[in-house]
């Protein structure tokens, strides 16, 4: 293979010098040109045409020879005319290798077969390409080359570079939808002095010109929270968030993230900005709420309203009416024989209390049956420290767990606004790392924030969902990989 790529290199470098002996520069310099979805969109036969692109099939054919150039928005065929043709121009053209960028100038032209064209009478090289491309332009067979290699992927493979579009997209119409309903987009720390807002394994770092040790955020939400004690009412963060934890087919280091504060709002209030944002995004960006999901191409229906469902009623249906009155030990009896009869894997080592059992059973035998939107709500409140008690039960949460397709896409609190109440949920979480307790935040709790509602919507696990896609190096440009 080596042997190989040494080969097309040599070629290629002789051919760009005997490109430089024609006059064309290998690499060339601005090139004013129309994009070839616009001379698509407008298309006449007749029409002159300035385009630029990436050679991606070349056949010589003596006199009359054929190029495809894309330029990332559509592929145009070119046709390269002897007698339409200088002799230099003609004999460059014999240099070209796919893979070269060039500018060309002609007129389109519909050929017999009705194949949309451009009869070059002009080009010039853009810049030359010294590596092979893959087969025939085909992609990288080698699905993780093609994550480590992503210029390449996103060069051969269209419906790749298409997915990446539609991400940007739906960021920029999720940020437009927020704006229209009077939210400020906001900016916080992301190197800050303590992690807080979750409970994760920060990145660390030392911060020289302070002597001091500082962390990657895990979570924007303290600061958010601040800035509401502050005045500023509705806003929202679009942002990264790291955690130096494990990588899976949901799971980056590096993600994004969108966590969305209204004042005077509540969980409810945040469940109403869900059911409005994806079907907006669905229907501005996807053309649809029914998305096929996953290799099996489940279909999911993101038109609402969505169910609502408490944590616990969940448990009762897939466990037995009486799971909350038995105890651990006949509870852990239960699960281990549901367990093994439907081929599921607790992982159960150091699973001691009622509380861990019921989540770990909830975590592998629960939420991957919620294929439909699904708000779970009224979680123990020993595992949303932030969140405010329900009202009619201590022991419960005002929050939900918003699951599509088995997996937690956004949680949503009526978020804890007493500091006495934060602090003590804080000193539980924390146990003797009592130094991991945010005293300012809990400061600025002091001084007053207003009944809030609060959510945070993983971004990368959205666009899966919306595209189709079930891995998450599928929509995230340059996942983190060994090197």
């Amino acid at each position: 293979m080596a042997q190989e790529t040494n080969e097309y290199r040599e070629n290629r470098l002789a051919a760009m010098k005997a490109l430089r002996e024609l006059g064309f520069a290998p690499y060339g310099h601005a090139y004013p040109h129309t994009d070839l979805k616009a001379v698509r969109a407008a298309y006449a036969d007749g029409q002159d045409v300035t385009v630029a692109g990436r050679l991606m099939t070349i056949r010589r054919m003596g006199k009359m020879n054929f190029a495809t150039l894309n330029d990332g928005t559509d592929h145009f065929q070119l046709i390269f005319k002897r007698d339409e043709l200088s002799e230099r121009l003609f004999a460059g053209f014999k240099q070209l290798n796919l893979g070269d960028i060039i500018g060309a100038k002609g007129s389109t032209f519909t050929t017999q077969k009705g194949e949309k064209s451009i009869v070059v009478r002009e080009w010039d090289l853009l810049a030359k390409a010294l590596e092979q491309p893959p087969e025939k332009f085909h992609g990288l067979a080698d699905q993780e080359e093609r994550y480590r290699r992503r210029y390449v992927d996103l060069m051969t493979n269209d419906e790749s570079r298409e997915r990446f579009f539609t991400r940007s997209r739906l960021l920029m119409e999720t940020r437009k939808y927020l704006w229209g309903l009077g939210f400020c987009e906001v900016e916080t720390p992301i190197l800050q002095s303590q992690a807080g807002g979750a409970a994760a394994k920060p990145f660390e770092t030392h911060f020289n010109a302070l002597d001091q040790h500082m962390v990657l955020r895990i979570a924007p939400e303290l600061y958010l929270k601040r800035l509401l004690v502050g005045g500023m009412n509705k806003v929202f963060e679009l942002g990264k968030d790291f955690r130096n934890e494990g990588i899976d087919r949901s799971h980056n280091p590096e993600f994004t993230v969108l966590e969305v504060y209204e004042a005077y709002g509540d969980r409810s209030s945040m469940e109403r900005i869900i059911e409005g944002l994806i079907p907006h995004l669905c229907d501005t960006v996807i053309g649809t709420r029914r998305i096929e999901y996953g290799e099996a191409k489940e279909i999911i229906d993101f038109t609402p309203p969505y169910r609502r469902v408490a944590y616990n009623d969940l448990v009762k249906e897939r466990m037995g009416g009486d799971w909350f009155d038995l105890d651990f030990a006949a509870q852990l009896a239960r699960a281990k024989d549901m367990a093994q009869r439907q081929d599921v894997n607790l992982e159960l080592d150091g699973v001691t209390t009622e509380l861990m059992l019921t989540h770990e059973v909830y975590d592998k035998m629960i939420e991957k049956t919620l294929r439909q939107p699904t708000f779970v709500t009224r979680l123990p409140h020993a595992f949303v420290p932030l969140a405010k008690a329900c009202e009619d039960d201590p022991g419960l949460v005002d929050v939900f767990e918003f699951v599509v397709g088995g997996r937690e896409l956004c949680p949503g609190y009526t978020e804890q606004n007493d500091p006495l109440a934060q602090r003590e949920a804080l000193e539980r979480q924390a146990g003797e790392d009592v130094e991991k307790i945010d005293e300012d935040f809990i400061s600025a709790l002091e001084v007053g924030m207003p009944p809030t509602g609060g959510l945070g919507i993983g971004i990368d696990r959205l666009v899966m969902l919306l595209t189709g896609v079930d891995g998450i190096r599928d929509v995230v440009l340059f996942p983190q990989m060994r090197n």
